[in-house]
């Protein structure tokens, strides 16, 4: 790549120290920002010429008219800078976060006898905020908890000392029905209150297992000293915490406040999901998502994306499970690749997790905008099988036979990945005899592409075989045959491993079991073995009619086909009385079949 040299002289003067650096085109605006271990070498490597850049990083390159550096003292600080940057400046090249909502947190007011409440706007009031909770259900959840296991009150009075000691409030409808104690009208003292309250801050906190310790000391000493009312009250709540545990726990106990991460990465995002676990419990669970600009590397991606939602959800877990090291790992925070154990297992909830979001997200797509979501499909199989133009217009060709008999071939198009029925074709097969599936794929794609070429009609983006190196093989000297090879994309799908193979590659492609690309590629070899089987047995039902019915003399194939719709078999034909044939096919033809029968019986 040229370089001018302003640039040149620019990057001759950077440190070797760690840090973050800018991009500015001719008018000032920003274009990127990134950090490095060393500014020196990260800067000149997006302009030197023998780099293996992508087109969006040299086109960025090419813009770029000064560089602006500021030395940090270790990676941490140049990760915290590089993102107060991208959020200040919001860079034409930078990822960019998709998740824009506000969440709900659960808050703790800052007053007496503190209400707990939701609220989306965190402010410096001194509260305590616990979240955010991305998902609505589990925070109604957890504060139902609370509310069925404490009696806090709900009421909106500001309360203070003075006014609960005057007796200004009465006893609210709230008291009335049980589900609070009166704290306004000076029912229940404020000691009593903030026992509960520091309770239910461990909920919120995630430590049941020790406010479970604590409540069955509670019942001890309640039942020795007699009370046994609130023994049982506190047995009561016991038992509320227990369901919840048992519905709640994903992990040891042991396994005590740790962030787990996966991510996935599509046709330019990268996703990543975030579970918090305390003592075994399930405390928050999301999903960000980012907008990939430059082909980012996937450990630079996944340690932007931890720094952001440990800062969102305000964590401290020294312990970090990710399926792959981040970029930058700050001293003071353990990060762990677990393979095996009941950390191997969070990852995979945190992965399973994250797969049912992306197939959420498709879902909602396909009905909001289907097209929109046919066209992501084809570029991700234009990517993954390295196709030159989108395959908007695709092809399958699938045989059937049984045993040599009645060979046929089919043929299945989708459109912007859609079945076209329409478009769909059967081929009798008139110059292969028997058992030979190779000269019979040959065959129908020969008859297939000659017609297309004879009608002057579009060539399909993507031809799709069903079957593996031989199938594919006579499908391409049927090209050949007409001069296609090279013009029309060929691939076989092998059925036993889902290998995909090319002309002249001995290698197949594995693709990834749950990817839209496969998917596709199966659906479409799944329809062309439908369309084909049902075509197969109408021949074969048709033949097995003339065999038996229409060797009849005076018996046609109306007649046998009416016949066979009503009494389902042959044999149920011979089986049957004159009367019952007359009625469907008159007495003539009735007695014909009777007198067919009988003189068959008597020869045998």
């Amino acid at each position: 790549m040229d370089i001018g040299s302003n640039i040149k002289e620019q990057i001759s003067l950077m440190p070797h120290d760690p840090g973050v650096y800018q991009f500015f085109d001719s008018d000032g605006s920003i274009l990127y920002v990134g950090k490095a271990k060393s500014l020196k070498k990260r800067v000149s490597s997006y302009f030197m010429r023998s780099a293996n850049h992508t087109a969006k990083i040299k086109r960025m390159a090419a813009q770029v008219s000064e560089i602006k550096v500021v030395v940090v003292t270790s990676e941490w600080d140049a990760l915290l800078l590089e993102n107060t940057l991208i959020k200040k400046y919001q860079p034409r090249y930078n990822i960019m976060l998709k998740d824009s909502k506000t969440y709900p947190w659960i808050c703790i007011k800052n007053e007496p006898f503190p209400r707990v409440v939701v609220t989306r706007y965190r402010i410096a009031d001194k509260s305590l905020y616990v979240g955010p909770y991305p998902s609505g259900r589990m925070m109604h959840t957890i504060l139902d908890l609370c509310h069925q296991l404490f009696p806090i009150r709900t009421c909106s009075l500001s309360l203070s000392q003075v006014n609960i000691q005057s007796g200004k409030y009465k006893p609210c409808l709230e008291y009335q029905l049980g589900n609070c104690k009166a704290p306004c009208a000076g029912l229940q003292s404020e000691i009593e209150y903030n026992e509960m309250i520091e309770q239910i801050k461990d909920i919120l906190k995630g430590n049941i297992q020790g406010l479970m310790q604590n409540l069955k000391i509670q019942m001890i000493r309640q039942s020795e000293s007699y009370a046994y009312e609130e023994a049982q009250q506190t047995k009561e709540k016991l038992a509320i915490l227990e369901r919840y545990k048992s519905k709640s726990i994903v992990a040891h106990p042991d396994i005590n406040d740790v962030d787990v991460f996966s991510y996935f990465s599509e046709l330019g995002f990268f996703y990543v999901h975030y579970l918090r676990v305390i003592n075994g419990f399930l405390v928050n669970s999301y999903t960000m998502e980012l907008k990939v600009k430059l082909d980012e590397p996937p450990d630079q991606l996944l340690g932007m994306a931890i720094f952001e939602i440990r800062q969102l959800f305000d964590s401290h877990a020294k312990e970090i499970i990710v399926p792959l090291m981040p970029d930058v790992q700050p001293e003071g925070l353990h990060f762990t690749i677990p393979h095996r154990g009941d950390k191997k297992k969070l990852i995979e909830l945190s992965a399973r997790n994250l797969s049912y979001y992306i197939r959420d997200k498709t879902r909602q797509t396909e009905i909001k905008d289907p097209e929109a979501n046919s066209k992501r499909i084809l570029e991700k199989l234009k990517q993954d099988l390295r196709l030159q133009e989108l395959p908007v217009h695709i092809e399958c060709f699938d045989n059937s036979n049984f045993q040599g008999d009645y060979p046929v071939s089919a043929m299945v198009c989708f459109k912007n990945a859609r079945p076209c029925k329409k478009d769909y074709r059967h081929f009798n097969v008139k110059t292969v005899s028997g058992a030979n599936d190779f000269e019979t794929m040959k065959e129908a794609v020969f008859r297939r592409y000659k017609r297309l070429m004879d009608e002057k009609l579009p060539f399909p983006q993507l031809l799709v075989i069903d079957g593996g190196k031989g199938q594919l093989s006579a499908a391409v000297e049927a090209l050949n045959l007409l001069g296609l090879y090279g013009k029309i994309p060929v691939i076989g799908i092998a059925k036993r491993l889902e290998e995909i193979y090319y002309p002249g590659d001995t290698l197949p492609l594995y693709l990834d079991k749950k990817s839209e690309t496969l998917r596709l590629l199966q659906q479409l070899r799944n329809e062309a073995h439908r369309f084909g089987i049902t075509h197969y047995r109408r021949r074969h039902e048709k033949d097995l009619i003339k065999t038996e019915l229409e060797q009849i003399k005076g018996i046609g194939e109306t007649s046998a086909v009416i016949l066979l719709k009503y009494f389902r078999s042959v044999q149920n034909i011979k089986e049957a009385s004159q009367e019952e044939l007359a009625m469907l096919i008159g007495k003539s033809k009735a007695n014909i079949i009777k007198t067919y029968y009988e003189q068959r019986t008597d020869n045998e």
